[in-house]
């Protein structure tokens, strides 16, 4: 594994998140999760940034993707499966809104795409 192309995809695909989770979820669909006054923005960036050194270490350690439309199929479906995950997870201790679970499930598959298809631009682009 190159891991220059692993930091430099890394922190392209966080940035990627942290820019479309503020698009759907601050902007579009805020009543997925509505404003607390608590929220520490420096978590939810951190937490971006792992999500797009997860989809960096996949690419280039193990699936070696540096074609865009490869990465927003691969993207999409380990967006599709944490969308899932997580909602299947944080609906077992309340009471489950379908609409919501859907909704925020497909955010999640959009947002995997689009950080797998920016992570396998970067690695297709540098050497």
């Amino acid at each position: 594994m190159n891991v220059k192309n692993f930091i430099i995809g890394g922190i392209v695909g966080g940035i990627v998140d942290f820019l479309l989770g503020w698009l759907f979820y601050g902007q579009l669909f805020t009543n997925l999760y509505p404003q607390n006054p608590n929220t520490k923005l420096e978590f939810i960036f951190l937490g971006c940034m792992t999500f797009g050194f997860f989809i960096s270490l996949i690419f280039t350690k193990w699936a070696g993707i540096k074609n865009p439309i490869t990465g927003l199929k691969a993207g999409a479906l380990i967006g599709l499966f944490y969308g899932l995950f997580m909602n299947f997870f944080m609906y077992s201790s309340q009471a489950i809104d379908y609409k919501l679970f859907g909704i925020d499930t497909i955010v999640n598959l959009v947002m995997g795409a689009g950080v797998g298809a920016a992570v396998a631009f970067v690695l297709g682009k540098i050497k």
